[in-house]
Parts: C-alpha cells; sequence; structure tokens
C-alpha cells in the first residue's frame, strides 16, 4: 500500500527555524514539540509541557556508531526535562508527544512508551538509552487501536522533524543492489533517501591500509564497540544493517581504506553507481533554441 498524501503544520513559536517547534497533522489530535537543549528555559512557559506526554531524548555521542535515543512517558514534562538536563549528558534534543485536546491518560502514555521503545528496537537504527525493561501494559482493546492509531501519527511527526526513530532504512526489498569486492571483502548495499546502507552478512578487510585517514581507523573502532562489525574467521562481519551517510562512507569501511564509493559500488553488471545514478541521460538540442527571437 502506497503512503497516503498527509499535511503537516509546524508552528515556530520564537520564529526560529531551529528553535522550537510545534509540528501536527492538521486532521489529528496529536503533536509533536520539539525542544532544543539550549531552550529548555524557554520551553518551560509553554502551555504544551503541562500535557502527559511520552517524549524521546535524541543525541549524537561522538564516539558512538550510532545516534542515541532515551524514550520515557511523564505527566510532568517539565520537572522530567529538568531532571534529565541534570543527568543525562548524550542530548541535545527533546520531542514531546501530546494529545493538544488533552485526552492522553497516564494509561495511553505508559502503553504508548512500550509500544515507542519495542519499534524502536525492532527498526535498530538509534541505540536505546533506556536500560531497565519496558513490560507491556494492559490497556482494553478499544483504547489500544486508539494508541496504535496516535503513534502512527507521531511517528510520521517525528520523522518530519528530522529523527526517523521508527522508519526501517530499507523500507522495501529492492533488485537495485551494488556490490564492493576486492581481496578480502565481499559486501552488499544500497543507495537509500538517507545515504547508503551495507547489508547484514557483508564482509569488510580487516586489515587497514597504512595511508588509510584516521576517520577510518575511528570509525571501524565504533562500528566493533557498537556491535555492528563482529570478528569472524579472519574477516569484519556486518553484524546488521548498517546506514552510513554516504557511499564512499560505507566503502572505505568495507575495502580498509579511502574510497570514492560512486565508483567502488557495482551494480551486477559492473556498472558504478555513479553510472547508474548520476549521470544524466544525453539531451539533443534543437539547434534553433539557441536562436534570439
Amino acid at each position: 500500500m502506497n503512503p497516503q498524501a498527509k499535511t503537516i503544520q509546524i508552528f515556530l513559536p520564537t520564529g526560529e527555524p531551529r528553535g522550537i517547534r510545534i509540528a501536527e497533522l492538521t486532521t489529528r489530535i496529536v503533536q509533536a514539540v520539539l525542544v532544543p537543549r539550549s531552550e529548555l528555559v524557554t520551553a518551560r512557559d509553554r502551555n504544551e509541557l503541562n500535557h502527559v506526554a511520552v517524549y524521546f531524548l535524541f543525541g549524537e555521542p561522538e564516539d558512538a556508531a550510532k545516534p542515541r535515543v532515551y524514550i520515557g512517558q511523564t505527566e510532568d514534562a517539565r520537572t522530567r526535562l529538568d531532571r534529565h538536563n541534570r543527568e543525562k549528558d548524550f542530548w541535545r534534543t527533546a520531542i514531546l508527544g501530546i494529545s493538544k485536546t488533552q485526552s492522553f491518560t497516564q494509561a495511553h502514555i505508559r502503553y504508548l512508551e512500550w509500544y515507542c521503545v519495542k519499534k524502536a528496537r525492532e527498526v535498530n537504527r538509534f541505540d536505546l538509552e533506556n536500560d531497565q525493561p519496558c513490560t507491556r501494559p494492559f490497556v482494553p482493546e478499544p483504547m489500544e487501536a486508539d494508541i496504535l492509531d496516535s503513534f502512527e501519527t507521531l511517528s510520521v511527526l517525528v520523522s518530519t522533524l528530522g529523527y526517523p526513530l521508527f522508519e526501517p532504512i530499507v523500507k522495501t526489498e529492492t533488485t537495485e543492489k551494488f556490490f564492493c569486492r576486492s581481496r578480502d571483502a565481499d559486501a552488499t548495499g544500497e543507495l537509500v533517501e538517507d545515504g547508503f546502507v551495507v547489508r547484514k552478512g557483508s564482509i569488510a578487510r580487516k586489515e587497514i591500509v597504512p595511508s588509510a585517514q584516521e576517520a577510518v581507523t575511528g570509525m571501524r573502532g565504533r562500528l566493533l564497540d557498537g556491535g555492528i562489525l563482529a570478528e569472524e574467521d579472519g574477516h569484519l562481519v556486518f553484524a546488521q544493517d548498517y546506514l552510513f551517510s554516504s557511499p564512499s562512507g560505507a566503502a572505505a569501511i568495507v575495502l580498509g581504506r579511502t574510497a570514492n564509493g560512486w565508483i567502488e559500488w557495482k551494480d551486477a553488471t559492473g556498472r558504478t553507481l555513479n553510472d547508474a545514478k548520476r549521470m544524466s541521460s544525453t539531451v539533443t538540442l534543437d539547434p534553433t533554441d539557441d536562436q534570439e527571437c
């Protein structure tokens, strides 16, 4: 089923495009309120923080292979965000999921918190900061249906605000796969809207050539520490799909050296990623097009 067209309204209460943002689908009651950590004092005066909420704390630690998220729920967003500001260092952005009609109860947000944690673990785009097991709360079946509908709206809003927490890295199976192969390396990948995905089971060359940039060595270390790469029979194997920001970054990790990913990744016919995705077709111009009237 193809996604339906949607209209999303984003309100900037301070007028700053990178400041506090309030997003909503115009036909739904769920709102997503984005608060940069630097704007916590300003946000304290917002009425939206009076609502019960499920919330997300997002950060990108320099020593980690993936961005990180903490998922929670609260009846007192001001106090909870203040506490996290004192106690958690990793995050720089908070997003609150609320009902603009204040129809969420404690039962709603507890179930919504559980479901968000479950889906985030399944998708595995972000490392979860949550270290406690989250038990599925009981809610009546009609309430569960309403909560799942709210989750779908919240998922769209959170992604629109720049955090695709619940979107699979590869949304559908595609036949347009690309390969990066050399001595001791055999990887499969796909170009996606957010970058380039190296697929689970791909083999990377274990040794890094002496001339490789420091960034290659550092990224390799983060992937090993994060369990994305695992040593196996003298090779490094991708234990899960992993999204790189560029084809070149992906190729460098696979080959153990600096690389131009647009050339190194090739399809089954040997055509480079550059030829498949960036080379425009030849356009024949009518010679009269350059003539002035």
